[in-house]
């Protein structure tokens, strides 16, 4: 029997909330330019599995890759890393 490898893991920002048991969120990265070497930002957003509906726009979390539970939505969140001030 094989080993499963390791799930992939990726820290970002929430930017959407409005789905249920579902969140939109922003991985943003540094890598530097082919040409200038000057750092560029580039970003991807993932919808991650929610299922509590306790995490809103702004948090910081966790995701890491599980099963395919709908048609975009591959990643679930493991934890809060930090959580914005509310007004």
């Amino acid at each position: 029997m094989e080993a499963r490898s390791a799930r992939k893991k990726k820290v970002g920002t929430v930017v959407s909330d409005k789905m249920d048991k579902t969140v939109v969120v922003r991985v943003e990265r540094l890598v530097p330019h082919d040409v200038y070497k000057k750092y560029v930002r580039r970003r991807v957003t993932f919808k991650a599995h929610d299922e509590k509906n306790e995490f809103h726009v702004g948090d910081r979390v966790e995701i890491v890759e599980t099963r395919p539970m709908s048609k975009d939505k591959r990643w679930s969140v493991v934890r809060l890393i930090e959580r914005i001030a509310t007004q």
